[in-house]
């Protein structure tokens, strides 16, 4: 057999398969049938259209391959094996404590990306890995993303497809099993694959509709997605969960759990193989597009000025982006509120509209900064509550992400409650490796800014819409952690706490407090 071959295809579906048994059986858990159903499109794709060299996954030009069903381990872990990627020993470590192969994907192990699992996350940040790609590095590479039909049920799987067919990315091709059986029920369309066709349609993508079992329209779809220009295409491939072992295939209740018998599964599937496939290495033309560096420095206000934090935060962003090239913003569509919008006219092609869509704005930005780029969201601050749980991913991601909410607080009194941020503080705090900032002046905001562009993990910043005095000498030192004394006499009874914009209130507390005596 030589790859390209039919036949090849086959045995290495059916390997595929048989691998996700055998790590599931070893494991006493895990996903082996949801990983069964989508062997062959991953066999075709690994054969014959992904171009990534698995013994250098730092390499610029590779294509993208991410599980949007990160429960689909077993699969990912076994196409992992036959690339060469890793050891049928590690193989079967799949779940065990202190293995690579966890129970959904990480970067733990390369060439993985971005963390998933959590249903609806891959999808939107593939659509930012693309947007890096056309805009930013400006390299051929082709993102995959592998999604399960459970998930075309999640609010941001369409916020996704959204925007990949309104911003036209066809450096994106999206391969959606459709196994029709969620975790307890038929999912809400089963396989009525016409109905998927015209929502991916109604959203500006390219659906092509196939037999995901059937090898010679797996290969017809790829390269129909490859030819496809000036939007992303999808394809909707019908399959059976459980594909090829009669006791599961196509069977309810088997969702989530080793097989039954094993073994006899194996037998069933021909029994175990050792093909190993040597993936396409992506071509070497071109070197990732860099930005032209203006320099300058950033912004200062004299003590005593009345600035708000937010236009400081924009003045910031923008002076940076002339200072590093590799500086990005996005924004929810409030650019005039955040103040990123000084960024988006001072850097308009590394500035990215992402609209009223809170998730897939943070998921862009996970995947921007999956290629090395330093990227800034931006929307009000109440706003990011919407998009928690990505920001909570990113951080199993070990993503670096700048984040600002604007309107903290309830200094905003006259929009009313729906836009107070107040939770954002214990929220973003909860975040594994995150840093809260609140900076109570303009100086502080632009030196925060600058430091949180090389800070690792999440980083928050909370800014003001009402003015406040600028306390914070220019040329004054300013640290992330650590604290600073405002006011203080030999003879104080009281300590008052504050940061942010509690800072004015508290030196008003403070001023009522001196003239009672």
């Amino acid at each position: 057999m030589t790859m390209g071959d039919a036949n090849f295809r086959h045995d290495l579906a059916q390997q595929l398969r048989v691998d996700s048994v055998r790590c599931s059986a070893a494991a006493g858990s895990g996903h082996p049938t949801s990983s069964m159903s989508a062997a062959d499109l991953m066999a075709v794709l690994l054969d014959g259209y992904l171009k990534l060299d698995y013994q250098h996954p730092d390499d610029p030009h590779r294509d993208h391959l991410i599980f949007s069903k990160g429960h689909a381990s077993p699969l990912y872990y076994s196409i992992l094996k036959a690339a060469g990627s890793i050891s049928d020993e590690e193989l079967l470590s799949f779940r065990r404590f202190g293995s690579r192969l966890e129970g959904h994907p990480t970067p733990e192990i390369p060439p993985t990306d971005v963390a998933t699992g959590s249903l609806g996350q891959g999808l939107p940040i593939g659509v930012g890995v693309a947007v890096a790609g056309r805009h930013l590095d400006r390299l051929p590479y082709r993102v995959w993303v592998l999604c399960g039909d459970s998930e075309m049920a999640e609010g941001s799987i369409w916020e996704a497809f959204q925007h990949a067919g309104w911003a036209g990315l066809d450096n994106l091709t999206v391969i959606v099993d459709v196994n029709r059986l969620g975790q307890t029920r038929e999912t809400m369309i089963g396989w009525d694959m016409e109905g998927y066709r015209a929502r991916i349609e109604a959203f500006g993508c390219h659906p092509v509709v196939i037999d995901g079992h059937d090898l010679g329209e797996i290969d017809a779809a790829y390269r129909e997605a490859l030819e496809t220009t000036g939007r992303p295409t999808v394809v909707l491939a019908r399959t059976k969960k459980g594909k090829g072992v009669k006791a599961v295939e196509d069977q309810p209740g088997k969702h989530g759990k080793p097989l039954d018998d094993p073994e006899e599964a194996i037998q069933e599937l021909g029994g175990e193989r050792d093909l190993t496939v040597h993936v396409a290495a992506p071509s070497q033309d071109g070197s990732p597009h860099r930005f032209e560096v203006e320099g300058g420095e950033l912004p200062s206000w004299e003590a005593g000025e009345e600035v708000a934090t937010r236009q400081a935060y924009g003045e910031a962003l923008k002076a940076l982006g002339a200072m590093r090239g590799d500086v990005v913003a996005l924004d929810g569509e409030v650019s005039n509120s955040t103040h990123s919008e000084m960024f988006a006219q001072a850097h308009p092609d590394r500035y990215f509209e992402m609209f009223i869509a809170e998730q897939q704005m943070i998921a862009a930005a996970v995947g921007i900064q999956v290629r090395g780029w330093v990227p800034f969201a931006s929307t009000f601050a109440a706003f990011f509550t919407r998009a928690y749980d990505f920001v909570r991913m990113a951080a199993i991601s070990r993503a670096n992400l700048r984040l600002s909410g604007s309107h903290a607080g309830v200094s905003i009194g006259e929009d009313g409650p729906s836009q107070m941020a107040l939770e954002d503080f214990a929220s973003l705090r909860a975040v594994h490796g995150s840093t809260v900032l609140h900076p109570s002046d303009a100086n502080q905001t632009a030196r925060l800014v600058a430091e949180m562009a090389d800070r690792p993990g999440i980083s928050y910043m909370r800014t003001l819409r009402p003015k406040t005095r600028v306390r914070t000498a220019p040329g004054e030192e300013v640290r992330i952690g650590g604290s600073r004394t405002l006011r203080s006499t030999d003879s104080d009874e009281y300590t008052i706490v504050a940061c942010g914009v509690t800072v004015e209130e508290a030196e008003k507390a403070a001023d009522a407090l001196e003239s009672e005596g």
